[in-house]
């Protein structure tokens, strides 16, 4: 009597040959997930950036037109929606589309009249939420 082998085609994969997978698996993924995610934290800066370049030009318009920034009171909602304070006939707004975001880390814009350096502060602290840091933690401002 002749005993018939299995087909080498309906061999499943043995133990050794499944750890050596997930093995790969994992150090692909140790090698690529930091450079990923260091690079959402380069798309979020760089959309703090550009919107805050986009309520610097919102500020502008605005001050041609009322004569001067909003003040630290009214804030960016005086870019959106006409501040009690804003004289009759000169508010042409809305100077914005939408209301104003919270910066890419969920907090709010942080405006102050007069600022330091300039006319206005307009920054975002970045991901730390503190002033100062450095990489994603960095301040982003309108200077």
């Amino acid at each position: 009597m002749i005993l018939a082998r299995p087909h080498p085609s309906n061999r499943g994969f043995t133990l050794l040959e499944l750890l050596v997978v997930v093995a790969i698996i994992g150090l692909l993924a140790a090698y690529v997930g930091p450079k990923y995610f260091s690079q959402i934290g380069k798309s979020e800066q760089a959309l703090a950036k550009a919107q805050i370049e986009s309520f610097t030009k919102a500020l502008a318009a605005y001050r041609i037109d009322v004569g001067a920034f909003p003040s630290t009171e009214e804030g960016l909602a005086a870019l959106t929606q006409k501040p009690a304070g804003a004289a009759a006939g000169k508010w042409q707004g809305p100077y914005l589309t939408k209301a104003v975001p919270a910066d890419p880390w969920g907090r709010p814009y942080i405006y102050r009249v007069p600022g330091a350096k300039n006319d206005y502060d307009l920054l975002s602290y970045g991901k730390d939420g503190q002033p100062g840091g450095t990489g994603d933690a960095a301040d982003i401002t309108s200077d």
